[in-house]
Protein backbone atom coordinates (compact mmCIF):
# COMPACT_ATOMS: atom_id res chain seq x y z
CA UNK A 1 0.00 0.00 0.00
CA UNK A 2 2.66 2.48 0.91
CA UNK A 3 4.58 1.93 -2.64
CA UNK A 4 1.15 2.72 -4.18
CA UNK A 5 1.26 5.73 -2.55
CA UNK A 6 4.76 6.58 -3.16
CA UNK A 7 4.04 5.71 -7.07
CA UNK A 8 0.87 8.34 -7.04
CA UNK A 9 2.71 11.08 -5.52
CA UNK A 10 5.33 10.77 -8.24
CA UNK A 11 2.92 10.59 -10.68
CA UNK A 12 1.45 13.47 -9.96
CA UNK A 13 4.57 15.26 -8.93
CA UNK A 14 5.88 14.27 -12.82
CA UNK A 15 2.00 15.39 -14.00
CA UNK A 16 2.72 19.02 -11.75
CA UNK A 17 6.11 19.83 -12.97
CA UNK A 18 5.45 18.67 -17.11
CA UNK A 19 1.95 21.50 -16.25
CA UNK A 20 4.49 23.97 -14.56
CA UNK A 21 7.14 23.46 -17.70
CA UNK A 22 4.40 23.88 -20.52
CA UNK A 23 2.82 27.08 -18.64
CA UNK A 24 6.23 28.85 -18.17
CA UNK A 25 7.88 27.80 -21.61
CA UNK A 26 4.91 29.30 -23.25
CA UNK A 27 4.84 32.93 -22.63
CA UNK A 28 8.59 32.72 -23.50
CA UNK A 29 7.58 31.28 -26.69
CA UNK A 30 5.15 33.68 -27.77
CA UNK A 31 7.18 37.02 -26.70
CA UNK A 32 10.35 35.62 -29.03
CA UNK A 33 7.51 35.10 -31.94
CA UNK A 34 5.92 38.45 -31.14
CA UNK A 35 9.65 40.40 -31.15
CA UNK A 36 10.59 38.59 -34.47
CA UNK A 37 7.12 39.33 -36.28
CA UNK A 38 7.81 42.59 -34.57
CA UNK A 39 11.56 43.43 -35.90
CA UNK A 40 10.43 42.00 -39.65
CA UNK A 41 7.43 44.91 -39.93
CA UNK A 42 9.96 47.32 -39.22
CA UNK A 43 11.35 48.78 -42.40
CA UNK A 44 14.89 48.90 -42.50
CA UNK A 45 15.80 52.29 -43.92
CA UNK A 46 19.46 53.33 -44.79
CA UNK A 47 21.18 56.26 -46.98
CA UNK A 48 21.33 53.26 -49.57
CA UNK A 49 17.83 52.27 -49.54
CA UNK A 50 16.85 55.85 -49.93
CA UNK A 51 19.01 56.07 -53.12
CA UNK A 52 17.84 53.39 -54.60
CA UNK A 53 14.25 54.11 -54.44
CA UNK A 54 14.85 57.84 -55.47
CA UNK A 55 16.81 56.36 -58.82
CA UNK A 56 13.59 54.07 -59.32
CA UNK A 57 11.53 57.19 -58.87
CA UNK A 58 13.52 58.92 -61.89
CA UNK A 59 13.55 55.86 -64.04
CA UNK A 60 9.97 55.27 -63.51
CA UNK A 61 9.47 59.18 -64.41
CA UNK A 62 11.70 59.31 -67.38
CA UNK A 63 9.86 56.32 -69.35
CA UNK A 64 6.78 57.55 -68.54
CA UNK A 65 7.42 61.11 -69.77
CA UNK A 66 9.50 59.50 -73.17
CA UNK A 67 7.33 58.02 -75.45
CA UNK A 68 8.99 56.75 -78.39
CA UNK A 69 8.51 56.50 -81.95
CA UNK A 70 7.37 52.76 -83.36
CA UNK A 71 8.57 51.23 -85.86
CA UNK A 72 4.92 50.58 -87.49
CA UNK A 73 4.63 54.67 -86.95
CA UNK A 74 2.95 56.73 -89.63
CA UNK A 75 4.34 60.42 -90.43
CA UNK A 76 1.93 63.19 -92.23
CA UNK A 77 3.52 66.18 -93.27
CA UNK A 78 1.24 68.89 -93.66
CA UNK A 79 2.01 72.50 -95.49
CA UNK A 80 -0.32 75.31 -95.86
CA UNK A 81 0.65 77.62 -98.81
CA UNK A 82 -0.21 81.52 -97.72
CA UNK A 83 -0.43 82.46 -101.32
CA UNK A 84 -3.30 80.24 -102.68
CA UNK A 85 -4.23 79.63 -98.85
CA UNK A 86 -4.54 75.62 -99.80
CA UNK A 87 -2.86 72.93 -97.68
CA UNK A 88 -1.23 69.48 -98.94
CA UNK A 89 -0.73 66.30 -97.38
CA UNK A 90 2.29 63.85 -97.62
CA UNK A 91 1.96 60.58 -95.86
CA UNK A 92 5.19 58.65 -94.91
CA UNK A 93 6.61 55.32 -92.98
CA UNK A 94 8.76 56.37 -90.31
CA UNK A 95 12.06 56.34 -91.66
CA UNK A 96 14.49 53.30 -89.78
CA UNK A 97 16.43 56.35 -88.28
CA UNK A 98 13.64 57.41 -86.06
CA UNK A 99 12.53 54.64 -84.31
CA UNK A 100 12.85 54.58 -81.02
CA UNK A 101 13.48 58.04 -81.18
CA UNK A 102 11.63 60.59 -78.73
CA UNK A 103 10.02 63.59 -79.60
CA UNK A 104 13.06 65.73 -78.74
CA UNK A 105 14.83 64.08 -81.57
CA UNK A 106 11.98 63.99 -83.81
CA UNK A 107 12.54 68.16 -83.20
CA UNK A 108 16.06 68.25 -84.46
CA UNK A 109 15.38 65.73 -87.55
CA UNK A 110 12.42 68.34 -88.78
CA UNK A 111 13.77 71.74 -87.53
CA UNK A 112 11.09 74.84 -88.87
CA UNK A 113 8.29 72.20 -88.63
CA UNK A 114 5.38 72.51 -85.60
CA UNK A 115 4.68 69.16 -84.18
CA UNK A 116 1.19 69.15 -84.00
CA UNK A 117 0.99 65.54 -83.08
CA UNK A 118 2.97 62.70 -81.54
CA UNK A 119 2.16 59.70 -80.43
CA UNK A 120 4.34 55.98 -80.65
CA UNK A 121 1.93 55.26 -83.72
CA UNK A 122 0.92 58.83 -85.03
CA UNK A 123 3.16 61.99 -86.20
CA UNK A 124 1.71 64.84 -88.06
CA UNK A 125 4.25 67.59 -88.62
CA UNK A 126 3.22 71.35 -89.99
CA UNK A 127 4.77 73.78 -91.56
CA UNK A 128 3.99 77.41 -93.02
CA UNK A 129 4.91 77.93 -96.87
CA UNK A 130 5.10 81.99 -98.94
CA UNK A 131 4.30 80.50 -102.12
CA UNK A 132 1.63 78.23 -104.06
CA UNK A 133 0.86 74.73 -103.76
CA UNK A 134 1.58 73.59 -107.23
CA UNK A 135 -1.23 71.37 -107.15
CA UNK A 136 -3.52 73.74 -109.45
CA UNK A 137 -4.99 71.72 -112.14
CA UNK A 138 -7.12 72.39 -114.50
CA UNK A 139 -8.91 69.51 -116.81
CA UNK A 140 -9.62 69.72 -120.29
CA UNK A 141 -10.60 68.02 -123.75
CA UNK A 142 -7.09 67.56 -126.04
CA UNK A 143 -7.99 65.64 -129.24
CA UNK A 144 -11.03 63.38 -127.44
CA UNK A 145 -8.18 62.71 -124.32
CA UNK A 146 -9.09 63.62 -121.04
CA UNK A 147 -5.93 66.05 -120.48
CA UNK A 148 -4.50 67.20 -117.66
CA UNK A 149 -2.85 71.05 -117.03
CA UNK A 150 -1.03 72.62 -114.40
CA UNK A 151 -1.57 76.23 -113.52
CA UNK A 152 1.60 78.00 -112.88
CA UNK A 153 2.48 80.64 -110.21
CA UNK A 154 2.29 83.26 -113.48
CA UNK A 155 -1.14 82.04 -114.03
CA UNK A 156 -0.24 80.21 -117.63
CA UNK A 157 -1.05 75.90 -118.12
CA UNK A 158 1.50 73.58 -118.97
CA UNK A 159 0.38 69.89 -119.81
CA UNK A 160 0.75 67.81 -116.73
CA UNK A 161 -0.35 64.28 -118.08
CA UNK A 162 -2.68 63.50 -121.10
CA UNK A 163 -4.76 60.42 -120.17
CA UNK A 164 -5.74 57.57 -122.26
CA UNK A 165 -9.71 58.20 -121.18
CA UNK A 166 -11.68 59.15 -124.10
CA UNK A 167 -14.02 61.82 -124.12
CA UNK A 168 -16.52 60.41 -125.96
CA UNK A 169 -17.65 58.66 -123.36
CA UNK A 170 -18.10 61.20 -121.12
CA UNK A 171 -21.61 62.29 -119.99
CA UNK A 172 -23.12 65.55 -122.18
CA UNK A 173 -22.27 67.96 -118.63
CA UNK A 174 -18.69 66.29 -118.50
CA UNK A 175 -18.40 67.24 -122.42
CA UNK A 176 -19.67 70.71 -121.40
CA UNK A 177 -17.11 71.43 -118.71
CA UNK A 178 -14.52 69.93 -120.39
CA UNK A 179 -14.92 72.64 -122.86
CA UNK A 180 -13.96 75.47 -120.54
CA UNK A 181 -12.05 73.17 -118.68
CA UNK A 182 -12.21 71.71 -115.00
CA UNK A 183 -10.81 73.28 -112.36
CA UNK A 184 -9.02 71.43 -109.20
CA UNK A 185 -7.34 71.65 -106.67
CA UNK A 186 -5.26 69.40 -104.93
CA UNK A 187 -3.74 65.75 -106.30
CA UNK A 188 -6.72 63.82 -104.19
CA UNK A 189 -9.54 65.53 -105.62
CA UNK A 190 -7.39 65.19 -109.23
CA UNK A 191 -7.53 61.51 -108.93
CA UNK A 192 -11.05 60.92 -107.50
CA UNK A 193 -12.00 63.37 -110.71
CA UNK A 194 -9.84 60.86 -112.96
CA UNK A 195 -11.53 57.88 -111.00
CA UNK A 196 -15.30 59.48 -112.15
CA UNK A 197 -14.26 60.04 -115.98
CA UNK A 198 -12.84 56.56 -116.19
Amino acid sequence: MNKTIIAMISIIVIIGAIITAVVIYKPKENESSQYATKVADENIVDECTEEYQEMQNEILETNAQEEKISPNASITLKIYYQKCGHETSQYLQVPDKLVNKTKEDLQEEYKGWDIEKFSDTEIILRKKEEGECKEHYIVKDNDGKVTIYQILEDGNEEEYEKTNISTEYLTETDKLNMKNGIQINGKQALNQLIEDFE
